[in-house]
């Protein structure tokens, strides 16, 4: 596995504009998050765009006049990433002890207590069936 992804909260910024209204040139992206358009914001949002384009959190389309620039990770994946760092840092890499935490932490409705248990179900399923299948 590669270095895990890392991003800053302005760099989280942008991904979430990429996310919600899809793909954006810089200047779209500059006037969605510094609505004043100063040069400054336009040259901060391109350096953004640039270091999660390294990172391979955004793409780019070069073939128009002004580059495109859209979402090149799922939130879902940048989710899983980010939490995989936190339990890497502090629970010894096991998610369990993170889960069990927000569980004990937050008030669930019935509705999401059902939806949890869902899918605690189908991940056991899953793992039994894995292990069938491996044995």
């Amino acid at each position: 596995m590669g270095d895990p992804i890392r991003v800053t909260d302005a760099q989280f910024a942008v991904l979430e504009e990429l996310w919600r209204d899809g793909p954006k040139t810089v200047r779209q992206l500059t006037a969605t998050l510094y609505p004043a358009l100063s040069t400054s914001d336009y040259a901060t949002v391109q350096k953004l765009l640039e270091q999660l384009e390294e990172k391979s959190c955004v793409e780019r389309d070069r073939s128009g006049f002004a580059h495109v620039f859209r979402a090149g990770i799922e939130r879902a994946n940048l989710l899983d990433a980010q939490l995989q760092q936190v339990a890497d840092k502090l629970c010894e890499g096991s998610l369990t002890p993170v889960l069990m935490h927000l569980a004990e932490r937050i008030r669930l409705t019935k509705t999401e207590r059902q939806e949890l248990q869902e899918l605690l179900d189908s991940a056991k399923k899953r793992r039994a069936t894995e292990k069938r299948e491996g044995s």
